[in-house]
């Protein structure tokens, strides 16, 4: 979905580094599922996630599930 038509406010920039102001912002919707976007491009697309999904990342990378994406 578009990331305008969830509105200005709310996102957040949950980690961000020496990258430049490239970041992955997120926000969380009414309904408790998570909206990530590019800060580079907030008017692209947002993905959006259940709260499952998002949790079942979360655990996961912190797990080192995804590790395999690191350089």
């Amino acid at each position: 979905m578009p990331a305008t038509e969830l509105g200005p406010d709310g996102w957040r920039k949950p980690w961000s580094g020496g990258n430049g102001g490239s970041c992955v912002e997120a926000k969380r919707l009414n309904d408790g599922r998570v909206a990530l976007r590019q800060s580079t491009d907030p008017d692209g697309p947002a993905l959006i996630y259940t709260n499952y999904e998002i949790t079942t990342f979360i655990q996961g990378a912190k797990a080192g599930e995804a590790d395999f994406l690191l350089g």
